[in-house]
């Protein structure tokens, strides 16, 4: 209800390419436990594994029947199971629950003091959880080509969390590794993901028996695949391509994820980065031209001018200049902030201590606005478009 998915809009391409690919380097990096001080046979079960995901996709009609990854964990646990190799599974990760969760009120004080203690965590845990749903999302939007609803998203996102912490669950967000295995499996409609927890469900509740002879050697198979479905590709091969401030805000985003594993640090970093680039570029891009009207010295202003271009615009001036009269025009330029104002007025009073009559023209309706509401000497001076 608060529309906290608007702020998506401030996460740039850089910044969603930095976060996937970084995503896909942390999925990978958690399946080398699971490959290191490991037999041959377990190599052996992952290479068979990728070979049945990449390989069974092109077998006419069955292929694009039955998802891969799942023919992928039922044959190499059969494989493994009729050779009888001797291999970590599923089992060995830890006990399962054999029961269906029920309702219950945590057995803690209702007071402020636990909320003081809840309350870090609980903004801590949100943002992060919306951040990866709104880029999953995204994501999703991207290779479906269909557009999704971000505030039903995050309303879901909430309704969810709160039901599940009243029936034993922790809160948790969209899951990019399983979006993109349901979409490159043909799912597209909520059903697709309401049978994903369903079977889940039934397998962790009521077939437990089966899931824990699975071998751990098919879902890392499954989850290589997943790394290297998510990764974009396409990001390395236009990378020379790209401007310089955009490989830096996707590097520095990946960066940042991989080191720290957390991905809300991640797209801060890139979000501040690309505020950052942006603010330079619209510097640099200010220019401000002089010349005579008859006896008048004209400044003809065009760009941005805020807060970081600013001080160029000061520079820009000749206040020694013997004229009597001085025009600013700001038809091809845009005021703001609260310190271009100032700035803006500090140069019409420095003309006018020097003894030159100032005119500012070509303000458009927004500028006026500004100066209006913020200007103060200058502001009696000014000619709006």
């Amino acid at each position: 209800y608060l529309k906290l998915a608007k702020l998506m809009r401030f996460v740039s391409k850089s910044v969603v390419i930095g976060f996937v690919n970084a995503l896909a380097i942390l999925i990978f990096m958690a399946q080398l436990p699971e490959l290191v001080n490991v037999t041959w046979h377990v190599y052996a079960l992952v290479g068979l594994g990728l070979a049945i995901i990449y390989l069974f996709p092109l077998i006419p009609k069955i292929g694009s029947f039955l998802p891969s990854p799942l023919v992928c964990i039922i044959a190499v646990t059969l494989v493994a199971i009729y050779f009888g190799i001797d291999i970590r599974t599923v089992g060995d990760m830890g006990s399962l629950p054999d029961t269906l969760p029920i309702f219950l009120l945590p057995d803690i004080p209702l007071n402020l003091e636990t909320l003081q203690i809840i309350l870090p965590y609980s903004i801590a845990l949100a943002a992060v959880g919306l951040l990866e749903s709104m880029m999953t999302a995204t994501i999703i939007d991207e290779m479906t080509d269909t557009p999704s609803d971000k505030f039903q998203e995050c309303k879901g996102q909430g309704i969810a969390n709160i039901a599940s912490g009243f029936m034993g669950g922790m809160a948790g967000c969209a899951m990019i590794g399983q979006s993109i295995i349901n979409v490159k499996s043909g799912g597209r409609a909520r059903l697709s993901t309401f049978c994903a927890g369903i079977f889940l469900l039934i397998l962790v509740v009521f077939i437990s028996d089966w899931l824990k002879v699975i071998p751990m050697a098919a879902l890392v198979a499954v989850m290589i695949m997943v790394s290297i479905s998510t990764f974009e590709w396409k990001s390395l091969t236009t990378f020379k391509a790209n401007p310089k401030s955009s490989n830096i805000v996707m590097l520095a985003t990946v960066a940042v994820v991989v080191a720290t594993h957390n991905l809300a640090l991640g797209v801060l970093t890139g979000v501040l980065l690309s505020a950052l680039f942006l603010a330079n570029k619209l510097e640099n891009d200010i220019h401000i031209e002089h010349y005579f009207e008859g006896d008048v010295r004209v400044y003809d202003l065009k760009g941005q001018i805020f807060f970081s271009s600013s001080e160029k615009f000061m520079q820009s001036f000749d206040f020694q200049e013997p004229v009597n009269d001085v025009i600013i025009d700001l038809t091809h330029s845009h005021i703001w902030d609260v310190t271009s104002v100032a700035m803006l007025d500090s140069v019409v009073n420095k003309f006018q201590r020097n003894g030159a009559n100032v005119t500012v023209r070509g303000l458009n309706e927004a500028s006026s606005i500004m100066i209006d509401k913020y200007g103060t000497h200058s502001k009696h001076h000014f000619e709006t478009i």
